[in-house]
């Protein structure tokens, strides 16, 4: 029989599980600790355990891992790591440094079926969704890979913004965040915890009501017909859909909304374009990440001239926008926004 992998359960899933092993409701507290924070990979690590009960365990769950392909870093530190999942399939994830902690970009789907036309994860297809311990396992070989390299900085902030579509995948995105947040767990804070969405409007609606984080949209366009030229799926969203979900949608400590917007090249970057963004989110609590295109050989497009961007961003400032341009971390290793797939490029 497969053995189970211990990390797809909650904390209230494992309690159920070790008494049917006949364990005190305890000790799944302990094993939950073991298998999140503590980051073990072999249960004879769990040393306040009974060896008894860790032999247990062995017969009938596993701690594996992806297995690392691949690790790529660029000058600046980000490091990308290609994971050969059990039934061969590759997927990505981002460990980018920081001022002062480092980010990991989660992907929760092998692939994506969104369709986005400027992104490479989207050219290589849909494959399938995540399972839960695939999710929080890229959480657990950041954090090794952190502790290898004798990092003083912390993991901080995890987004959801790698391969896949996360509301696609819901009911196991829901489950990796509540493992990720959980006191007796990894503790992250709900602000630390962003998804990424390109505007499932119910499923947003949904993750307001059973577990809200820091909410980012990949809007990419400020009108209904560029926007479904850019993103296929789009069509079944408008505009006026979703900013009235977005406006809605619980703030995390008086956060904002984060709107990104990709910008490119003769596409989306004209002053027009600043001024419909101006209309379209006026007294709005959000604030507009603009980020440059990251080309790639493969994709026709291109990313706008430096002073194209600055004038962009000087016009939604002037008029009340609070608008930040993302540096484009790991450009080199074709790990910037946009360019995770779900095959090596060895």
């Amino acid at each position: 029989m497969e053995k189970l992998n211990l990390r797809n359960y909650t904390l209230e899933e494992i309690e159920v599980l070790i008494s049917h092993l006949g364990e005190p409701k305890y000790r799944a507290e302990q094993i939950f600790h073991w298998i999140t924070c503590k980051e073990a990979i072999d249960f004879d690590q769990m040393t306040n355990l009974p060896k008894v009960l860790r032999k247990k365990l062995a017969e009938t769950f596993t701690l594996e891992l992806p297995e690392v392909v691949e690790k790529i870093s660029d000058l600046e530190g980000t490091t990308k790591f290609a994971l050969k999942l059990q039934d061969g399939e590759i997927i990505e994830t981002v460990v980018i440094p920081e001022r002062d902690h480092y980010t990991l970009c989660v992907s929760t789907q092998v692939g994506c079926a969104m369709g986005c036309k400027f992104c490479l994860t989207a050219k290589g297809g849909f494959k399938r969704n995540l399972e839960v311990y695939e999710i929080i396992s890229q959480v657990i070989i950041a954090r090794l890979y952190l502790k290898e390299i004798n990092s003083l900085l912390p993991l901080r902030n995890i987004v959801f913004m790698g391969m896949g579509e996360p509301l696609a995948n819901y009911e196991n995105l829901i489950k990796a965040l509540k493992i990720l947040a959980h006191p007796l767990g990894f503790n992250v804070s709900k602000k630390r915890l962003t998804v990424s969405t390109v505007g499932l409007v119910k499923k947003i609606k949904k993750l307001a009501e059973d577990f809200p984080t820091a909410l980012a949209i990949s809007l990419h366009a400020p009108n209904d017909d560029l926007r479904k030229s850019l993103i296929p799926v789009a069509k079944k969203y408008p505009l006026k859909d979703l900013l009235e979900t977005i406006k809605t949608f619980p703030r995390i400590k008086n956060g904002r909304t984060t709107i990104e917007y990709i910008l490119i090249k003769e596409i989306n970057d004209s002053l027009q374009h600043a001024k419909e963004l101006v209309n379209l989110f006026r007294g709005f609590p959000i604030k507009i990440n603009l980020i440059p295109y990251n080309p790639h050989p493969e994709l026709p497009f291109e990313r706008p001239e430096e002073e194209r961007i600055e004038s962009f961003q000087r016009f939604l400032l002037d008029h009340g926008i609070l608008t930040t341009v993302r540096k484009s971390k790991g450009l080199d290793i074709s790990a910037a926004c946009g360019q995770l797939r779900r095959r090596l490029t060895l």
